[in-house]
């Protein structure tokens, strides 16, 4: 027995879902379909792949061939969209990461961009922190990704936001036109301990005013729950106002600090032809 493509996509799968019957569901097939490409591949190798107590995932071999079976899916499918390319339809799945905020602000508006330029490339997106999407791209996780700030050329700026306070719609500063960090002083602080961190420390940088914070929150999710309920105020980037919920409110600030968002491929890789063609859809649509 060979080895071969579905053997290894079904290990990928495997090990980015945590089970089988979640990688079944990822790739359109049955359990029973994944299980035996699974058991097949450690056959032709001969030594487990995965371990099954506790839950399925890479034993020490496995994840030493993880990044090997990435990188082999990853250039299956760019011949399979250099070929579509070549014929003027470009074609395949991009695996793209983005922070919250941007899944939730920013990326509806260019997946209907995307579904209507380009038909036959679908999206599947990772949401995850700052730090997270990057190590996805970095890794072969994601062949695509929107980056924050990221220092390099390579890619398009899909979007820019400034920072905000976010309050409780009671709040006595929430009707306010604008306002300085250091108004926040009377209530706790709660301080995103994700990709937000940087930027909320340059602003109380720029007001001179020392950064204390009450808690220290990564999810976003949760940051916004314990404003909603009282628990403190916190600062954010404008995006976020799509995760809203109607108790709470945005509120500009005196202090202006940016961030700019980066739709691009992977840096030491040749991108996938459909990741190209997605970044070069997105600059059609921002020019």
């Amino acid at each position: 027995m060979t080895l071969n493509l579905a053997q290894l996509r079904a290990f990928v799968a495997v090990a980015d879902e945590g089970g089988f019957s979640a990688a079944a569901d990822s790739l359109g097939i049955s359990q029973s379909a994944v299980s035996h490409a699974v058991a097949a591949l450690e056959k032709t190798v001969g030594l487990p792949v995965l371990s099954r107590d506790r839950g399925p995932r890479p034993t020490a071999f496995g994840e030493g061939i993880l990044v090997h079976a990435r990188a082999a899916l990853s250039a299956a499918a760019a011949i399979t969209t250099l070929a579509a390319e070549h014929t003027g339809a470009a074609k395949g799945t991009v695996r793209l990461a983005a922070p919250p905020s941007v899944c939730q602000g920013l990326l509806p508006g260019l997946l209907e961009h995307w579904a209507a330029e380009l038909p036959h490339v679908s999206v599947q997106l990772f949401e995850g922190e700052d730090d997270e999407v990057a190590e996805w791209l970095g890794n072969g996780t994601a062949d695509a990704a929107v980056l924050v700030d990221p220092g390099r050329d390579t890619g398009v700026v899909v979007g820019e936001d400034v920072f905000h306070a976010v309050v409780r719609r009671d709040h006595p500063l929430a009707g306010e036109a604008a306002i300085s960090v250091a108004e926040l002083a009377d209530d706790p602080l709660l301080l995103s301990a994700g990709g937000c961190e940087a930027h909320v420390r340059r602003l109380f940088r720029a007001a001179r005013t020392p950064l204390k914070p009450t808690h220290h929150v990564r999810e976003l999710g949760t940051l916004l729950a314990m404003v909603t309920h009282g628990v403190g105020v916190s600062v954010v980037p404008g995006l976020v106002s799509a995760l809203l919920g109607r108790e709470l409110v945005l509120v500009p600030l005196r202090e202006q600090v940016g961030r700019r968002l980066v739709l691009t491929g992977p840096r030491h890789q040749p991108w996938q032809p459909a990741t190209t063609a997605l970044v070069t859809s997105a600059c059609r649509r921002r020019t």
